[in-house]
């Protein structure tokens, strides 16, 4: 375990899940009185993820794609995905109408939804299993310090400084998204 490798899956994984740019949607299910369990939403993100990182490339073979094809695909929807962040627009439809916040939408798709695991297995082309292991889980901690503390850091940081926080690590995800591409495509 490296730990520049370590860092830089942590710094990827923290700009897909962009935990801090989902606060307004956390403070709005708090405001519909809907109960938020941090830990039960946290440990079945982690568990997702986790299982998509050891079992993603089998499903793949299943279906007769490999690694790197999926890393190129996942690097298109990484790029998707910071345009969304920067731009202010919604390329991909979330459903938040369930009746279990902590599971849906926190758990799934808002923590670990398609463009994180996409973005674990496209990891895995560039870092080793356990190097990504230990981004999920300083990003699984960092998750349920601001699940819990969503109320606080909203006043603190406020919508402007939300819209910030988003359009920046925005940026870093199209960047993420490049490298992965040239990494995986001129191979």
């Amino acid at each position: 375990m490296e730990i520049k490798a370590v860092i830089s899956v942590t710094l990827i994984l923290f700009s897909v899940i962009d935990i801090l740019g989902s606060i307004p949607l956390i403070i709005s299910l708090k405001e519909q009185n809907k109960k938020i369990e941090s830990a039960k939403a946290t440990l079945v993100a982690g568990a997702l993820m986790i299982i998509f990182l050891f079992a993603g490339e089998s499903i793949l073979h299943l279906f007769g794609v490999d690694v790197q094809s999926f890393a190129i695909a996942g690097a298109l929807v990484l790029f998707l995905l910071g345009l969304e962040m920067i731009m202010g627009i919604t390329l991909f439809k979330e459903d938040t109408e369930a009746s279990s916040s902590s599971i849906v939408p926190l758990a799934f798709p808002l923590i670990a939804g398609a463009g994180t695991l996409t973005t674990i297995l496209s990891l895995k082309a560039a870092y080793s299993a356990y190097d990504i292991l230990a981004g999920i889980t300083v990003n699984l901690i960092f998750v349920y310090v601001v699940l819990k503390s969503s109320d606080w850091i909203q006043k603190k940081i406020g919508k402007n400084g939300t819209d910030i926080l988003r359009k920046v690590f925005g940026i870093i995800l199209i960047a993420i998204a490049i490298k992965l591409f040239k990494a995986n495509f001129f191979l």
